[in-house]
């Protein structure tokens, strides 16, 4: 089995291309989905509440703005935050990795927004990732209702794509419209066999 690590950084369509990956049959494991339901894990809470206060926990559930407007605006809160979310994530990593490598998975995909700031990059075979201009994220943003501001201030917190995309070992581009994104996901996925033909050659 094949571990992929699929990355991009905000508006880059990363999300779109774990969709249209997983719709052609591959396993994909959403690490900022792991991350967000671990935060409804009772020990996860219990350490967000020693850490940050009582108040981001109210009812057994986690005030998940006043806890992201801490994380990147407060010092080292979002390091403090990552301490207690990162080890449990990865333990459930482990476990669905094991149950899909017994299962006979071709390959399992981590799509993961912060592969390279994370080190996430070293614990996978091959690292692609989904590129797309400046220009085009920045237009896809402000549909969303993102303000210039806030765009600016969230990219700062991730490795520039450009500097992604000189590591990665395969680049999606995802320029234009969806349709077009599915073809490119289709020649990744002839590079996906070329590569499981490779290892096999090798054994």
């Amino acid at each position: 089995m094949i571990t992929l690590g699929l990355t991009g950084v905000l508006g880059s369509g990363k999300s779109t291309a774990a969709r249209l990956l997983r719709e052609q049959g591959l396993d994909v494991i959403d690490l900022d989905g792991l991350a967000k339901e671990s935060l409804n894990w009772k020990e996860t809470q219990d350490d967000i509440r020693a850490t940050f206060g009582g108040e981001f926990v109210l009812d057994g559930v986690v005030d998940i703005v006043k806890l992201r407007r801490a994380a990147f605006n407060q010092g080292d809160a979002l390091r403090k935050l990552e301490a207690i979310i990162h080890p449990r994530v990865r333990g459930e990593v482990k476990k669905r990795i094991e149950v899909l490598r017994e299962s006979g998975a071709r390959a399992v995909v981590f799509d993961h927004p912060l592969l390279f700031e994370t080190g996430f990059d070293k614990k996978v075979d091959k690292v692609v990732v989904v590129a797309t201009d400046m220009q085009t994220i920045k237009r896809r943003l402000k549909k969303r209702g993102m303000q210039a501001d806030d765009v600016a201030r969230r990219l700062s917190f991730q490795i520039p794509l450009s500097q992604k995309a000189a590591s990665a070992d395969y680049v999606i581009n995802n320029n234009g419209t969806e349709e077009e994104l599915r073809g490119e996901v289709s020649l990744f996925l002839e590079k996906l066999t070329s590569w499981e033909e490779e290892r096999n050659a090798s054994y």
